[in-house]
């Protein structure tokens, strides 16, 4: 089974459908959360989540806010102030699907969180030893994990003791090892140095996975952004992937 990974796409239409069309043909597709947040066009990318065959959603932090989850008091001025906007432009039926999204899937022995297996809307995956206490939240071989909007791979040798940490070259693959927590990336608002969207593929069969990058038109989003009148760091931060 051929598997699209997708994070964080944060209301970037112009990236997610870069993305969807790069990706090709898949099985299913498994969205690891925050579809909304920052970004200008949160209902186009609603819409086009919720129109994929074979979906696989869970919600992150953003989409929590959004629908009244979260005290969005809890965040900085800048996302805080995007939240807003989103609240009042979304469609009634896109933040009901958004609530009704679960906070955690496991499928095909993979489990889906957007933060971390022990917290899984809040806790950021950026160092080892938060990657190695995670281990004892989740009982599959594979987690995968959003939310940090950096691409990263992690594997624990049980009998060794030994923690991998780092992260993967674009472009690469790797055949799944021990037990691993992956993050694919962000779609919509990389957060590595590269400005490019984030985004993997899955091949179960085969147990590999495939770390991919897609350029796609940044200036057109940052339009957006400044035309829908959000905050200019969200446009700004696109240019260098920061």
């Amino acid at each position: 089974m051929r598997v699209l990974i997708i994070s964080d796409i944060h209301a970037n239409f112009d990236a997610l459908q870069t993305v969807l069309k790069d990706g090709g043909d898949v099985d299913q597709t498994w969205c690891l959360g925050d579809l909304v947040g920052y970004g200008p066009q949160p209902n186009e990318c609603v819409e086009l989540i919720r129109s994929l065959e074979n979906l696989i959603c869970i919600k992150g932090n953003h989409d929590l806010a959004v629908t009244g989850g979260i005290d969005i008091s809890l965040f900085n001025n800048e996302a805080k102030e995007s939240m807003l906007w989103h609240q009042n432009n979304l469609s009634k039926e896109n933040i009901k699907f958004l609530k009704d999204l679960p906070e955690k899937v496991e499928v095909n022995g993979v489990t889906l969180v957007h933060g971390s297996p022990r917290n899984p809307i809040w806790e950021y995956i950026l160092e080892p030893y938060i990657a190695r206490i995670n281990y004892e939240y989740f009982k599959t071989d594979l987690c995968l994990v959003g939310h940090s909007h950096q691409p990263m791979i992690s594997a624990w040798n049980a009998e060794e003791g030994v923690l991998e940490w780092g992260p993967p070259v674009p472009g690469s693959s790797i055949t799944l090892h021990n037990r691993m927590i992956i993050n694919p990336g962000s779609v919509g608002q990389p957060r590595d140095s590269d400005p490019r969207a984030a985004y993997a593929i899955y091949t179960t069969g085969l147990h590999r996975f495939e770390f991919r990058r897609i350029a796609y038109d940044v200036g057109a989003v940052q339009k957006k952004i400044l035309k829908a009148e959000l905050p200019l760091r969200h446009a700004q931060r696109l240019n260098g992937g920061w």
